[in-house]
């Protein structure tokens, strides 16, 4: 059988999100998303920047539409707050509220068993070769998205 690189990466997804969404803390986490924790995971990381939706879309190769629909979700379940920035009135940078910082330590060791999990079995060598080429699939992709805007 010949094996195709779109149901693969589909299946892994599928079994990521799986995985993060039965995990055992998640029965700690009200209304959470795998999403949800993704970012949180990101603003949590980059709490010494002002972070704006643009670079939310940006590190997560999203929409704008798509940014908006998570980030307000996201704030009507008290995960983040948009605050004014003195520099620019248009811009709203995206702070982390206490709960989500509370979510963040309570599932980043289950994300971290996670990964620990998908290393198993594979070498330095080739989890350096995986990402080139995943690098290369991810930069096939963007393109044929950016030819499509």
């Amino acid at each position: 059988m010949h094996r195709k690189l779109g149901f693969e990466i589909h299946r892994s997804s599928r079994l990521v999100k799986r995985y993060m969404d039965n995990d055992a803390t998640k029965l700690y986490v009200d209304k959470m998303t795998g999403t949800h924790g993704w970012a949180i995971g990101y603003f949590y990381h980059n709490k010494d920047c002002d972070i704006f939706q643009k670079d939310f879309e940006q590190q997560f190769n999203i929409r704008r539409s798509t940014a908006s629909n998570i980030l307000a979700l996201m704030e009507k379940n008290g995960l983040i707050t948009r605050e004014s920035v003195p520099y620019d009135a248009r811009l709203k940078k995206i702070t982390l509220t206490r709960k989500a910082i509370e979510i963040h330590h309570t599932v980043e060791s289950s994300f971290e068993k996670l990964e620990d999990t998908m290393h198993e079995g594979i070498t330095p060598e080739e989890l350096e070769v995986f990402y080139r080429v995943l690098d290369k699939i991810n930069s096939n992709l963007e393109r044929i998205d950016t030819d499509n805007d």
